[in-house]
């Protein structure tokens, strides 16, 4: 299984396309495992530049790379009270996201993008906006 039926994608308040559920789901449930596109962080330079600034996650155990997530991975919307995580599988180059708490059918999921469900420090679009 590489992610459950219940879920998909759409467009969402929240801005772009999130990912949904159609179905109820249980706190601590796998939700997807999303593999990833690993490159070194010299390419962030690069990435930067272009319309895959805001999919990329930093990756590695000491963050000396970068990767796009495939499947729903990049679409999952950022929330400071987010209903699920992601957890990085650096050997096997995945993310596995995870009911942090039981979700309603029709909700929508989200986690927080600083990589902790609880870590409040601003993130990089929001400070992109003020500085514009």
């Amino acid at each position: 299984m590489q992610r459950i039926p219940s879920i998909y994608f759409a467009n969402s308040d929240l801005g772009g396309r999130g990912v949904f559920t159609a179905a109820d789901i249980p706190e601590g449930a796998l939700l997807e495992i999303c593999p990833v596109i690993v490159m070194p962080k010299a390419h962030l330079k690069y990435l930067d530049e272009t319309g895959l600034y805001d999919y990329y996650f930093i990756w590695g155990q000491q963050e000396e790379a970068c990767a796009i997530a495939l499947g729903y991975g990049s679409l999952y919307n950022h929330s400071y009270r987010p209903n699920a995580f992601y957890l990085p599988d650096f050997e096997g180059k995945a993310l596995h996201f995870m009911a942090l708490r039981d979700l309603k059918a029709g909700e929508e999921i989200t986690v927080n993008y600083n990589g902790h469900p609880g870590d409040e420090e601003e993130v990089w679009f929001m400070a992109r906006r003020l500085s514009d």
